[in-house]
């Protein structure tokens, strides 16, 4: 793989109630595991900056996708709900929720759109098979 940029970011403190910081200074956030897991909540958490990546990226592909399907992709959105709990082996895992909203398709061309979408985001190929990711469609 060619790769065509690489983010870089350090992570300092007590891991969830810590510092993370990019090298070009553009993130630069205090860590504080949420309240639900017994943190103060007083900062950002790992899972917030993973849904909101994962929700950028995977808009990114559904626009690309939409333009070459020359769709109206016209006020398009996606959210992203990250959960996080135990697993069965000790740790901990990921589950993520991915709402399209392309309110100007009908259902089933939004519903191809963010199949397709899934295929192509990096996000997507990066967490195949290692978390459960499901995509749906908004009622617009």
């Amino acid at each position: 793989m060619q790769i065509l940029y690489t983010a870089e970011a350090l992570a300092t403190g007590d891991g969830r109630n810590g510092h993370a910081r990019t090298t070009d200074g553009k993130v630069d956030v205090d860590l504080a595991a949420p309240k639900e897991m017994g943190g103060s909540g007083q900062g950002t958490n790992p899972e917030q900056l993973f849904a909101a990546g994962y929700a950028a990226c995977f808009h990114s592909a559904l626009r690309l996708v939409g333009k070459q399907a020359k769709a109206n992709i016209d006020d398009s959105a996606v959210g992203a709900k990250v959960g996080i709990g135990p697993n069965d082996a000790g740790g901990f895992a990921l589950a993520v929720t991915l709402e399209v909203s392309l309110p100007h398709l009908s259902r089933e061309e939004a519903q191809a759109l963010a199949d397709k979408a899934h295929q192509v985001c990096p996000y997507s190929n990066a967490t195949r098979g290692n978390i459960d990711v499901d995509v749906v469609v908004a009622e617009d």
